[in-house]
């Protein structure tokens, strides 16, 4: 008895998967938790194993599919039952009947027509190609006169359709229609369910690679690219620029490269049926196992040196510049993984981007607009309105602190160097900033708090969006439950995120569900910020510029003194339907003493 292997749940938020190598084919055997197939996800790409021991006896998907949480991906069996059902196919019997039409006819003739009676009820060619197993005719002694004319025709009727069978050439226009693969609008997140077509990056007649964006789709919450599923050549556009299209709908359609080899095999197997020519025969199954993986034609990109690279690690490698062949795979097999590509990133490429690019990129742009008119883009239009509602939707106003940020800035300094040697990210002074206004919003959950008609939700955990400047437009990533997290976790996230942000690889899920905002506008040079407060947040932390100044201290002595101090002017923006002056200026109190405190040694390492 065959068993289902389903696809396993892979996430809170994975609800489905792309097929991207199957492991086993039919009548392979195969052992408990041995992989089946590989699957690739937004978030993870992993190995689907067999929950059972036994023989494959049935794949119900093909690579590059997408499956749901829950699908058959297969079933196994127990050995004996692979057997069957490649030899039970009905189409080889079907084949070679055409012996039994000449031997009806050669009988029929000597005899009186009303004699012979090829069943009757057996008129269609398809009822009347098993009959011819049994050599002799059906012989019925005719007294009534009736049967004799509607004999006459039936055989002709009978006969008339085997040589319409013969023109087959059909199969030439759907070998075209199969080389063709749909682009749909793939799932962009759980409330996300149509999107608009922002540019087409191809145009018809240009060919794609696998995994090479064919279009920019904009949603309500995440501007993202969609990748081609197959190589070949883009042959038609559905959805034209500034059209919206739900998610499923077909967008465009791309003829496959491995169109034209599986046009050759179709004439080799036209001379196939021709007896005579054995010799024939032999070589076509040579070529047969190319042929035989078509899908894998279209991916020579993913083979690095034999073993499969998923097209999430492509990507990966890709946006930071990492040469694929250069990376030791420490997956099954020496397979590459995510993890592999994030070793391999150069300190430069993390760096740099990150602090100087942003505003280059701003002012090579602002050069180009200048005396321009350009049509608002869709995220642009999206912050308009946003900004717009949340402003005029609330009672909004800002209190500002000054921090002294000089125990900060000391540790920092000593623990960098190390903090990034071990943890592969940048130590910037953001994530002490984010650690300490969530550990506020502990024992101030009235600034972690939303609006919901005549009620207040004080929400139970952290969500904390982070603001983010790209060349597009200001994007709010989420770190989820980010006040169970370490200080080194808030670092690890915040630099994934922005990466993710500026290399248009953010999924709707890392823009939604945020309950307080932290927008550190100081990176840029702003002294101080009166940020407008995103609905349905009650409140959003904005952190200025460091910068050395002098300052009254007190010196050792209990006397005033004047310091050269580094310090920070942070504020709070708040809805003040639902947080009073004192709540904001209390929550900037804890954040404030918190920082000048900078007991944060054990989180750095320290």
């Amino acid at each position: 008895m065959a068993q289902d292997v389903t696809l396993p749940a892979l996430g809170e938020s994975v609800t489905e998967g792309i097929v991207t190598r199957l492991l086993k084919k039919v009548g392979d055997p195969i052992a408990i938790d041995e992989p089946l197939l590989e699957i690739s996800t937004d978030k993870v790409d992993t190995e689907i194993p067999s929950p059972f021991a036994g023989t494959v006896t049935e794949i119900l998907v093909a690579e590059e599919q997408t499956v749901s949480v829950g699908a058959v991906l297969a079933r196994i069996g127990e050995p004996d039952v692979a057997a069957s059902p490649p030899e039970a196919t009905p189409e080889p019997v079907l084949e070679p009947e055409p012996e039994p039409t000449p031997v009806l006819a050669s009988e029929s003739a000597p005899a009186s027509e009303s004699t012979y009676v090829p069943r009757v009820d057996a008129t269609p060619a398809s009822r009347l190609l098993p009959t011819p197993t049994t050599s002799e005719p059906i012989v019925v002694p005719v007294s009534q006169p009736e049967p004799t004319p509607v004999l006459t025709p039936a055989p002709q009727q009978v006969y008339v359709p085997r040589p319409a069978p013969t023109p087959e050439p059909a199969p030439t226009p759907p070998s075209v229609a199969s080389n063709l693969r749909e682009v749909r609008l793939p799932a962009l997140g759980e409330s996300v369910t149509e999107g608009t077509v922002t540019r087409w990056l191809k145009g018809i007649g240009d060919t794609v690679s696998l995994d090479e964006p064919l279009l920019e789709i904009s949603t309500d919450k995440v501007d993202t690219e969609v990748p081609s599923p197959v190589a070949g050549t883009l042959t038609e556009i559905v959805v034209e620029a500034d059209q919206t299209a739900s998610v499923g709908a077909v967008l465009a359609r791309v003829a496959t490269s491995s169109g034209t080899p599986a046009a050759t095999p179709t004439p080799a197997a036209t001379p196939a049926p021709a007896p005579p020519p054995a010799p024939t025969p032999p070589p076509a199954p040579t070529p047969a196992p190319a042929p035989t993986s078509p899908e894998s034609a279209p991916s020579p990109t993913g083979v690095l040196g034999g073993t499969y690279v998923t097209p999430l690690v492509r990507k990966l490698a890709t946006d930071r510049g990492i040469a694929l062949e250069s990376v030791i795979g420490t997956g099954i097999g020496g397979r590459v993984t995510k993890e592999d590509v994030l070793a391999a990133t150069p300190a430069p490429a993390q760096e740099t981007p990150a602090a100087s690019s942003p505003p280059e990129d701003t002012a090579d742009e602002a050069s180009t607009l200048r005396g321009t008119t350009v049509k608002m883009s869709r995220l642009r239009s999206i912050i308009a309105e946003r900004m717009m509602e949340s402003l005029h939707g609330m009672a909004q106003l800002t209190t500002v602190v000054e921090i002294d940020m000089s125990r900060v800035w000391t540790l920092r300094a000593k623990a960098k160097d190390a903090f990034f040697a071990r943890e592969g990210v940048k130590l910037t002074f953001l994530p002490f900033f984010t650690t300490a206004a969530v550990e506020a919003l502990k024992t101030h959950p009235v600034v972690n708090a939303s609006i919901d008609g005549d009620n207040i939700i004080y929400h139970g955990a952290v969500h904390l969006g982070i603001a983010i400047d790209t060349p597009k437009g200001l994007i709010v990533p989420t770190i989820r439950d980010a006040d169970s997290k370490s200080l080194t976790e808030h670092a690890k996230e915040i630099a994934d995120l922005g990466e993710r942000a500026r290399s248009n690889r953010l999924t709707p899920d890392d823009l939604s569900g945020a309950t307080f905002t932290v927008t550190n506008t100081g990176s840029v040079g702003a002294l101080f910020d009166t940020p407008i407060v995103p609905s349905p947040q009650a409140a959003i932390l904005g952190t200025g510029v460091i910068t050395k100044k002098p300052v009254v201290i007190k010196g050792p002595d209990g006397a005033e003194v004047i310091a050269i101090r580094p310090m920070c002017l942070v504020s709070i923006s708040y809805d003040h339907r639902l947080v009073d002056g004192a709540d904001a200026a209390r929550f900037l109190g804890a954040v404030k003493s918190r920082m000048e405190a900078g007991a944060f040694e054990a989180e750095v390492g320290r």
